[in-house]
Parts: structure tokens; C-alpha cells; sequence
């Protein structure tokens, strides 16, 4: 499970999109959040103060309210992305993923769709898994972080999509990997293979590279074909000369293939 990041970047742009209703809330009282007809700025006012209560799900439902009320104001837009950030705040993460989409759907050139991608992007990110389970949301996170570096590779928020992005791709490099193994303890050395390929393949900036390597000499061996092991071991060797793999490898080359290793 990747780190849990820090909530600053996403707060950059929601402290701008609060902004303008703070005057509003100095005048309001707590109340409920049952269906009331309210003005605007009433309503606006009382979602923020909500927020700043730090009832973040509370908050997210008043800002829904602000757009479901007033849909042709000009706090519709900005109640959206607060919903989608309200929500994120809560851990409820497919009504961010929800209120975010919505926004990008019927605002697509808004200056803040960048941040309403990244929203999207970070509520995936926050429900991956561990490589023992099913990586479908660490997929739709990777889709998602690349979507917005593709959209706005300039944005404040494209570096550290990028960062996001490594770490996915180690995180799903780390499935392949549990996967490959169990095949390889069950005997299954074909089906092994193509999983560590796909880590060198796909994921070779990763730090499971070199292991992946090492299993395909060990699988290549048991398959009967030495000068596929060879050769993953020569790429073992060129990038990793000094790693416990390529010790590994090396050794089981010189084993089976004592004149190769002599040669190498």
C-alpha cells in the first residue's frame, strides 16, 4: 500500500474556492442539514461553516444543496468542486470521484479542472490496495494521474501526479511479481515467465527489476532453454553487476552453464 500523502496539495485551490463566502459565515448559527429552501449565499455560507467544523460529509451534502437549489448561480460551479473536496476530506471517495466528474462533464475548460482531475485522480490513489488483492483501483489510479499529466503536464499538480505515478507502477510491478512467484512455487514455469517479462517490460524503472530477472534465469532453466537464461542474466549483469540477483543468477549459470559463466 503506497504512503498516505499529505492533504496539502489538494487543499491548495479548495482555501481559493472557500474564499469568497467567508465574510457570509460570521452571521450564521448551526443547523441541521434537512432539506430547507435557503438564498444563496445563505446556503454557501452554511456549507463552509460546516466545513470549517470539520464535518466534512455534512459539508459535501450542503454543497450539493447549493447546486441543486440555485443550478444557474454563480456559486453552482464552485459548490461542485467543494462537494467533490468534502468528500474527499470524509473518505467518501467514489461521491468525490462522483461530484469531480460531474464538474469536469459540465465545466471541461474551467481553470479549476486540473484540480477537479487531480481530486479524481488522489480518491482513486487513497483506495489502493495491497498486492494480495485486486488492483482494478490502482489501474483507474494510474489511468487517471496520466489523464491529468496528458491535460495539463504543466499544472501544479503534474509533478506530483508523476510521483504518484512511480509509485503505482512499483506498487503494480509488486503484483505481477506475488503473482509470477506463485506460479513459480506451483511449478508453472511458463506462466511464470510472462509475469516477471511484464515486469521487465513494463514496469523496468521499478525496483523489482532485478529480481524479476533472476526468476526468469531460474525459469528458463527448468524450461530447458539455457540461452533464454543466458541472456537475462547478461542483462542482470549489465544493469545490476553488484546486486544479490545477479550473484544469484551467475551462480545458477555457472551450475548449469559452466562454460557460458566461464565466458561472461
Amino acid at each position: 500500500m503506497p504512503p498516505k500523502p499529505t492533504r496539502i496539495a489538494v487543499l491548495l485551490v479548495a482555501c481559493a474556492l472557500i474564499a469568497p463566502a467567508a465574510g457570509c459565515a460570521r452571521n450564521k448559527t448551526k443547523t441541521d442539514t434537512a432539506y430547507v429552501a435557503r438564498d444563496v449565499n445563505t446556503l454557501y455560507a452554511l456549507a463552509k461553516q460546516t466545513l470549517d467544523q470539520r464535518r466534512y460529509e455534512d459539508a459535501a451534502k450542503l454543497f450539493d444543496e447549493v447546486e441543486r437549489q440555485h443550478p444557474y448561480s454563480v456559486w453552482a460551479r464552485r459548490a461542485q468542486m467543494m462537494s467533490a473536496f468534502s468528500y474527499y476530506l470524509a473518505e467518501k471517495y467514489p461521491e468525490a470521484i462522483s461530484s469531480a466528474q460531474r464538474f469536469l462533464t459540465i465545466h471541461p475548460g474551467n481553470k479549476d479542472a486540473a484540480y477537479a482531475h487531480y481530486l479524481v485522480a488522489m480518491s482513486y490513489y487513497q483506495q489502493i490496495a495491497d498486492v494480495t488483492r485486486d488492483q482494478g483501483t490502482t489501474l483507474q489510479a494510474s489511468q487517471a494521474f496520466g489523464e491529468l499529466i496528458r491535460r495539463f503536464p504543466e499544472s501544479r499538480y503534474a509533478a506530483d501526479a508523476r510521483l504518484k505515478q512511480d509509485l503505482i507502477n512499483d506498487h503494480l510491478a509488486g503484483k505481477e511479481m506475488e503473482i509470477g512467484r506463485f506460479y513459480q512455487r506451483s511449478g508453472k514455469w511458463l506462466a511464470a515467465t510472462t509475469r516477471f517479462r511484464t515486469v521487465v517490460e513494463k514496469y523496468q524503472t521499478t525496483n523489482h527489476t532485478p529480481e524479476a530477472l533472476e526468476r526468469l534465469v531460474e525459469c528458463y532453466l527448468q524450461l530447458g532453454i539455457p540461452q533464454e537464461a543466458q541472456k537475462a542474466a547478461a542483462v542482470l549483469g549489465r544493469n545490476y553487476p553488484g546486486s544479490e540477483w545477479y550473484h544469484r543468477a551467475y551462480a545458477l549459470i555457472s551450475k548449469h552453464m559452466p562454460r557460458a559463466a566461464a565466458q561472461s
